[in-house]
């Protein structure tokens, strides 16, 4: 997208699609799918600006867990050897059959890997929310804002972003956290959640957010 073009999506979005919703009272740090696949050069699933994203998280996942902020991390698994249980998603893109236990590209990468005390939920499908327990265990820890990081943008992290907004949470999507494999559905994913389903918030803001919590707990 050129920057004339930005400059007119922007500006035919003015004033109808650009509302702020910002943070509530209790957070909750939302890793979606950091897995190996996404990192490693030669995987199909191989994705630069993912790469960039995994640099970026460690500050804000110290900060949070500093900070007594719930992490919740996702991974995508199926049965093999069928994968039934990716029904017509690993129709459409076989890639994800990487994603059975024991192939390395199914792996978290190590630097965002989740604590023992972390919880991590397991999903086949694209959505964080779609098939498993991630929205009444927000309920029941009193979260009503997500802070998103993870993969990818145009994917996995859209499609949480739209179920959290459906579910009743507030969505933030930390821009430098989330990664895609071309900065095209990237930027065009970031511009959609930000009119539509949540706020897309700079790293600085959420580590300021993060912090003053910290100390306001202190």
């Amino acid at each position: 997208m050129s920057n004339r073009e930005a400059n007119s999506v922007a500006d035919n979005y003015k004033g109808v699609w650009d509302s702020r919703i910002g943070f509530g009272r209790k957070a909750a740090l939302i890793v979606v799918d950091f897995m190996q696949g996404y990192t490693t050069e030669g995987s199909p699933l191989h994705a630069p600006g993912v790469v960039d994203a995994v640099a970026n998280v460690p500050p804000l996942l110290a900060a949070a867990r500093e900070a007594g902020i719930p992490v919740i991390h996702t991974n995508i698994r199926y049965h093999g050897p069928d994968h039934l249980d990716g029904g017509v998603w690993v129709k459409k893109a076989p890639v994800m059959k990487a994603m059975v236990a024991g192939n390395p590209y199914a792996e978290f990468c190590p630097e965002v890997a989740p604590q023992g005390d972390e919880l991590v939920i397991t999903k086949q499908y694209a959505s964080a929310f779609f098939g498993t327990s991630l929205a009444p265990t927000l309920v029941a820890l009193g979260v009503d804002t997500l802070v998103l990081v993870g993969c990818s943008t145009s994917g996995c992290i859209r499609a949480t972003a739209v179920d959290g907004m459906q579910h009743g949470f507030r969505v933030m999507v930390v821009r430098e956290c989330v990664g895609d494999r071309h900065p095209a559905p990237h930027e065009a994913n970031l511009f959609d959640i930000d009119s539509k389903y949540g706020d897309v918030i700079g790293l600085e803001e959420a580590l300021t957010h993060i912090n003053d919590r910290r100390q306001a707990r202190d």
